[in-house]
């Protein structure tokens, strides 16, 4: 599954989350790092939903820019 991500740069990092999986995020050093640790984050998120039963929300977000 592709499931948007939003990467947000913090006072001293990056930090990303997944607006489809509530409560899945990550923080990396770089946007590459941050990029690396929100994959192992959905990863390790969508294995737990498994594990409780939970049903594995389906991507629905759409990420583009608009020009302001």
């Amino acid at each position: 599954m592709r499931y948007a991500v939003v990467i947000e740069k913090a006072e001293n990092n990056y930090s990303a989350y997944v607006p489809d999986l509530p409560g899945c995020i990550a923080t990396g050093e770089t946007v590459q790092a941050v990029e690396n640790e929100i994959r192992d984050a959905i990863r390790f998120h969508i294995d737990g939903l498994k594990e409780d039963g939970q049903p594995v929300p389906a991507p629905t977000s759409i990420a583009d820019y608009v020009e302001a």
